[in-house]
């Protein structure tokens, strides 16, 4: 029997998605201004979670529910390493550090594996789903603002294994739909998902001033006047 928890994460973080999308990192980037230096930050934060979250999903990959959304596939923290000698050169593992937010994120995530690993699904959708499909547009905007060729530093976005994502997508939501679990971790489960935009914007948000230093305060200005009502939520299973 299904539990519909594909619809519910979609349904469930629809605003999210949009609120995220609002944030002023964010709204310049869909308008293809991107600052390298902001994105590869934006990239180094990423490194740290991803590696924090596919390290507890895999310590937990037979448990129960985690097992049937094991899909080792997904995984990004090779393709990140790469995007960090990209931008970073070969010393890069010390030059880089998480942020602030970064580290809130990170604790969530330990708290999570630790005490109620069921939840590490909340994040695992938000993330992996984002960036097989809003995650592809963003892609496009990093290499033509920055003048990349090929993958270089957008590896993060090149899911090698996954050659077709829809039939993907709608595997994962199938498996979602198959997890034993009841009405209440559902709910759980949508409110972690939320949980993890949230943290996410706050990772995004930090990055603002350095933004705003690089393209100066009017043209942030006018960049963020308008309200986007979820452009890359038309491509995203959100």
């Amino acid at each position: 029997m299904s539990n519909n928890l594909a619809i519910k994460l979609r349904s469930g973080t629809q605003q999210a998605h949009t609120n995220a999308e609002n944030v002023g990192f964010m709204k310049c980037f869909l308008k293809g201004v991107v600052d390298r230096n902001c994105f590869a930050k934006f990239l180094s934060n990423l490194y740290f979670i991803y590696s924090e979250l596919e390290a507890a999903i895999d310590k937990h990959k037979q448990h129960p529910v985690i097992s049937v959304l094991y899909f080792p596939e997904l995984n990004r923290h090779s393709s990140l390493e790469k995007d960090m000698v990209f931008y970073y050169g070969n010393e890069w593992r010390k030059i880089i550090r998480p942020s602030t937010a970064a580290e809130n994120y990170i604790t969530r995530i330990k708290q999570l594996s630790d005490h109620e690993p069921v939840l590490l699904i909340g994040h695992s959708y938000t993330r992996y789903m984002g960036d097989l499909s809003g995650g592809q547009m963003l892609q496009k905007v990093a290499q033509s603002a920055l003048q990349l060729s090929g993958y270089e530093g957008t590896c993060f976005y090149n899911f090698e294994q996954i050659p077709d994502k829809k039939v993907f997508k709608d595997r994962y939501r199938q498996a979602l739909d198959a997890v034993a679990v009841d009405d209440v971790t559902v709910d759980k489960i949508v409110a972690e998902a939320n949980h993890a935009f949230y943290l996410n914007m706050q990772i995004v948000k930090e990055l603002e001033s350095s933004l705003i230093l690089a393209i100066g305060e009017a043209k942030y200005q006018e960049l963020i006047s308008s309200r986007n009502t979820g452009s890359t939520a038309h491509n995203s299973v959100h």
